[in-house]
């Protein structure tokens, strides 16, 4: 794993406790014991929810290791890059693996918006790249996107699917387009709820409840840009409008107003809802 933050922590959890050994990298020991604390405080509340046993968590524990050295990444066979969504930095990651791994060895990214295949262009194996788009909170969602470029090999893709359900998802195969599928299709509905809010055609409240009570769904729009992070929906929603330029995915200034001013959501205590 490349980045032990929220997202490459929650896979190479999900890894570990699928018996795979892990090394996960950071760009400094600070970052790199947080996201490592992180781990074993995930799996410690699973322990405390009867989800797993203590001997499965340091069973899982033990199959974690870090560096903060993209080198130690010789003997890997599979690479995940779960960096912040940047495609200059990803490219750069990318260029740094392609030279540290394996020739044998896949490169996968964990991006939810950007473009793979700028990616696997930034490497000297384009064939051996694919997406592979895990969702928050990692151990709990069962989806994972696999992105397939217009280089990915079908070996590729065979064994990305294979590794994919072996962690226990439901995978659905999609080819490289901005936002995949799940993005693609929600990143509009949550950014006119921001509008209509906005606007003041309905209360924040109102548009939460009309969705969840109306349409089934089991978190309204507003209440779900709040769990994923404002700066997430404003991230996914400028890579998928710099690439497609259609109106429906340009950010409403409420949204980059809520960024500009730190309320983010859950992870600030503070975003269209307050959170103790």
């Amino acid at each position: 794993m490349v980045g032990c933050g929220l997202m490459g922590g929650g896979i190479a959890q999900v890894c570990a406790q699928s018996g795979y050994a892990v090394l996960v990298s950071e760009i400094n020991e600070e970052l790199l014991r947080r996201g490592l604390a992180g781990i074993t405080a995930s799996l410690d509340r699973a322990v405390r929810k009867e989800r797993i046993g203590a001997a499965d968590r340091d069973a899982a524990v033990a199959r974690i290791k870090g560096t903060t050295d993209t080198g130690d990444f010789a003997d890997r066979d599979l690479v995940i890059e779960a960096a912040i969504e940047d495609l200059d930095i990803k490219k750069r990651i990318f260029g740094e693996l392609d030279k540290a791994c394996p020739e044998n060895a896949l490169l996968a990214t964990n991006t939810s918006c950007l473009s793979v295949t700028e990616m696997a262009r930034a490497t000297g194996r384009p064939d051996k790249v694919l997406g592979l788009h895990f969702f928050n909170p990692v151990p709990a969602m069962k989806l994972l996107e696999v992105i397939r470029t217009a280089a990915t090999s079908q070996t590729t893709l065979e064994t990305g699917k294979r590794f994919g359900e072996s962690l226990g998802k439901t995978l659905v195969i999609v080819q490289d387009t901005p936002g995949f599928i799940t993005n693609r299709l929600a990143c509009p509905q949550i950014l006119n709820a921001i509008r209509m809010v906005e606007s003041g055609l309905a209360t924040r409240e109102d548009i939460d409840t009309a969705m969840t009570l109306g349409l089934n769904f089991p978190m309204g729009p507003l209440a779900l840009a709040d769990f994923i992070g404002l700066d997430t929906v404003l991230s996914i929603a400028n890579g998928i409008y710099e690439r497609l330029r259609e109106p429906q995915y340009a950010a409403p200034g409420l949204l980059k107003e809520m960024v500009a001013e730190g309320r983010l959501g859950r992870k600030t205590g503070r975003g269209f809802y307050e959170y103790s």
